[in-house]
């Protein structure tokens, strides 16, 4: 039905309702819309909390936040336990590249959050980015960090 991801499946909880498949997003508590982002999006929150050891209660998911005149949403943000926003995660659709444009796009919903950390993803594809504020520049990173490493 959807694409084989290059992250560990996921113990997704599926349902059908009129012809319609959800996905019971852990982090929002309740029935998603099964569509290619949130399966890749569930598959990303799954991987950070069970590979990677983030804790489920640091983690938001379409958080909105106003980018110049326009609100746009996040598709994860993981924090600290200070509850200062330490990775930013953009999830796109398997037949989406990960261009200068996705880089772009995440760098820009970061104005407004300043992590240290970005991921962007499409299930297949991932770069994962350290922000040297020093020297305004990203630095790519081998593998996505696990929570006690950021």
């Amino acid at each position: 039905m959807f694409t084989p991801l290059n992250l560990p499946q996921a113990n997704l909880k599926l349902s059908r309702n009129a012809g319609k498949i959800y996905v019971w997003c852990i982090i929002r508590n309740k029935n998603l819309l099964l569509t290619p982002e949130e399966w890749v999006r569930q598959h990303a929150i799954h991987f950070l909390i069970h590979t990677r050891n983030y804790p489920i209660g640091l983690i938001a998911s379409e958080l909105g936040i106003q980018v110049n005149t326009l609100v746009r949403r996040c598709d994860i943000v993981v924090y600290n336990r200070s509850k200062k926003p330490i990775l930013l995660v953009e999830c796109k659709s398997t037949d989406v590249i990960l261009t200068e444009h996705v880089i772009h796009q995440i760098a820009q919903y970061n104005r407004n959050l300043n992590v240290p950390h970005l991921w962007i993803t499409n299930g297949i594809s991932h770069r994962v980015f350290e922000i040297d504020a020093v020297q305004n520049s990203l630095i790519q990173l081998e593998d996505i960090p696990f929570y006690s490493e950021i």
